[in-house]
Formats: structure tokens, sequence, C-alpha cells
């Protein structure tokens, strides 16, 4: 039985997460704020998800998500009472997989999360025992990591599905709408230039070497390119 942590100052919200989860055969571990749900997600390696409010007392969910991010790479989904712009990037720039508007669905809730938790394990199950080495930069598939001169570089799991989707297919131009579909899944109904903005971020987390190989081509897509000269 997967773990999912569900950390939320509403005790209703809570509850009603919880209990969808469990009759989705999922183990909910509840946090009531935002310390309790970092100390619980350190105390749990078994954790295969987290989903997180933004507004909680003791650390915001923004927070939590850059505390588990710097160990970890399980899927994260951010809630928040407020539809806003500048919450959506937050979360994403702090690390979230995806993002769910209060109120909610509890059914598309749970459609968010499955389709979360079943990335996660093609990803695994698809990882190999395989180094992806370009120049400085060395992907290890099995370990989930990302190196760029012995520097690790921390990820998301959409950044690192787009950098592994690019690097195994040096040269070739993937659209953004081929991305979405292989990365995002072909039932993404959000904005598509998300793909854009997960790609800026991971050209400016890959500094000198992200501004050398991770190309974009305008209005066509992106691919990494190697200079062989």
């Amino acid at each position: 039985m997967l773990k999912i942590l569900v950390a939320d100052d509403e005790a209703l919200i809570r509850r009603l997460v919880s209990d969808f989860l469990r009759k989705s055969g999922y183990e909910p571990i509840e946090a009531d704020n935002g310390l309790a749900a970092i100390e619980k997600f350190r105390a749990d390696k078994d954790i295969s998800l987290v989903i997180c409010d933004i507004m909680m007392p003791e650390a915001d969910g923004w927070e939590v998500c850059k505390k588990i991010r710097e160990s970890s790479t399980v899927p994260i989904l951010m809630l928040t009472a407020r539809s806003q712009e500048f919450d959506e990037l937050m979360s994403f720039e702090s690390g979230a997989d995806d993002f769910v508007t209060k109120p909610f669905s509890p059914t598309v809730l749970m459609k968010r999360v499955e389709a979360l938790l079943k990335r996660s394990a093609i990803r695994t199950a698809n990882n190999s025992d395989e180094i992806i080495s370009i120049d400085n930069l060395t992907i290890d598939l099995p370990a989930h990591s990302v190196t760029v001169e012995d520097k690790p570089v921390d990820l998301t799991i959409k950044e690192y599905n787009i950098l592994v989707k690019l690097s195994k297919n040096v040269g070739r131009i993937y659209s953004r709408d081929r991305l979405l579909d292989d990365i995002w899944g072909i039932d993404f109904s959000g904005d598509p230039r998300t793909v854009d903005s997960h790609v800026a971020r991971l050209r400016t987390k890959l500094g000198k070497w992200g501004e050398t190989h991770l190309k974009t081509v305008y209005g066509v897509g992106y691919k990494i390119e190697v200079n062989n000269s």
C-alpha cells in the first residue's frame, strides 16, 4: 500500500482527502502544519507522493516543497484556496509537479494523484542500469540523479523527464505538444506554455551547460545540441 503525505492545516480537508485516499487503496499520513509535514516526510522513506496546502502555519507549502526537494524527487501536488497565477508559478518554482485550486472535486484530485504516481512508476520502470553522459553532464538513471561537472543538480520530476527525453535523443527536436503528451500525459488540460517555463527553469538550473546545450528552436520546439567540432 503506497503511503501519501497529506499536509493541510484544515482538519476537514485532511479528512476528506485522506478518506478518498483510503478508498482508493492508499495509506494517508496527515500533517497539520508545514513543520510537521517536513518532519514526517523525513521520518518515513516510503512516502510515494505529497499533497501539500500552500497556506499553513510553521512553514508554508512552498517551504515544505523546497525542503523535500533537497533530498527527494517524490511527486508533489500543491493545494491552494487562491486561484492566482503567482501561487501556481511559486509552486512550480519550489519544485511542485502539479497544482489544484480549492474547492476541488475529490474525484478529480484522485485522478491527478493516480496520474502522478503512474508517471513516477513508468519513469522508475524504464530506468535501466544506464548512465547518460553528454560533455560534463551525467544522468544516472537508476539513481535518478543529475550532475554537471560532478556537482548535483536538483530537478523536479518533469524537469528531469524533459532532460532525459531530450538527452536520449540528442539533436532531435521535440515540439511543445509532443513533450506535453509524453511527460504530462495526453489528458493534460492546463496551459501548454507550462512546457516553456519548465524548460526555462531547467536551463537555468543546468547553468553554463544548459545555455550551451539546451536549445530552443523557435516556432518548432526544443533539443539537446552537442558541438562535435
